[in-house]
């Protein structure tokens, strides 16, 4: 099923190979148009990375994806499960983690719904906290688990790792990395990283003036490290897209 967010709701059947169909997408800010006429299809089950400069919209795409911005023109085809994680948990810190799972859930789900969530991403030994007893990287897990619980067909992730330190961002990686080939849900990763999106996603897309620049698949083999062959072409090839200057090679 699949919502569109501007105009009437309409659906698409559940074994379309397609989880978001976006066509001429413009969302505009006191006259300046941030996305501006852009068009993205995401297949589904699979785990597309977003690139772009600050400030080119990315984080403004996600928001139209995840329903939070409706003030938009042209036609987005949704998934109706979907679930966001930001780089912020967003936790209240008056309910134990496991109400924070549970938030925006309709009925009454029981506290077993949350705890088994939590032990998917590895807290369940903490269910019981308060959010300020939480590490950055327990705070982030039970984030996921907020999201997880949803059983989304559509994961949106924004800059999920950016406050993490460096082992503890490794291990949120490879948790997502296990999340996503176990639920096999589209996912889409918003991120500065250019390392992170080749670790991570089948496909990363380049966003620049608002529309999505350059697409390109990343065909190397699971699970991946930096040293692997071909990664440093494509990193190459995506900092030149991102507009980094690349070193020129030493002459013999």
């Amino acid at each position: 099923m699949a919502t569109d967010l501007h105009g009437p709701v309409t659906t698409m059947a559940t074994a379309t190979p397609d989880a978001v169909r976006v066509e001429g997408l413009t969302r505009s800010f006191d006259g300046r148009a941030v996305i501006d006429g852009l068009e993205l299809t995401l297949r589904s089950g699979e785990f597309t990375a977003l690139l772009g400069r600050s400030g080119c919209g990315k984080s403004t795409l996600l928001r139209v994806l995840a329903g939070l911005d409706r003030e938009i023109e042209g036609t987005v085809l949704v998934p109706k499960r979907r679930a966001v994680a930001f780089q912020a948990p967003r936790l209240m810190p008056w309910k134990r983690v496991w109400r924070n799972v549970l938030l925006g859930l309709p009925g009454k789900p029981q506290r077993a719904v949350a705890e088994s969530a939590l032990e998917e991403v590895g807290l369940g030994h903490r269910s019981g906290a308060w959010p300020k007893t939480l590490s950055g990287g327990e705070a982030q897990r039970a984030s996921l688990a907020r999201a997880l619980v949803r059983e989304p067909d559509l994961l949106l992730l924004d800059e999920p790792f950016g406050a993490l330190d460096a082992l503890t961002r490794i291990k949120a990686q490879q948790l997502v990395a296990e999340l996503w080939q176990r639920r096999g849900c589209a996912v889409l990763l918003v991120t500065h990283d250019v390392d992170e999106a080749l670790l991570l996603a089948d496909r990363v897309l380049v966003m620049r003036d608002g529309v999505i620049a350059h697409d390109t698949p990343v065909g190397l083999d699971r699970p991946r490290t930096v040293g692997a062959p071909g990664f440093a072409g494509l990193r190459s090839r995506l900092l030149t897209e991102l507009g980094v200057e690349q070193p020129a090679a030493p002459s013999l």
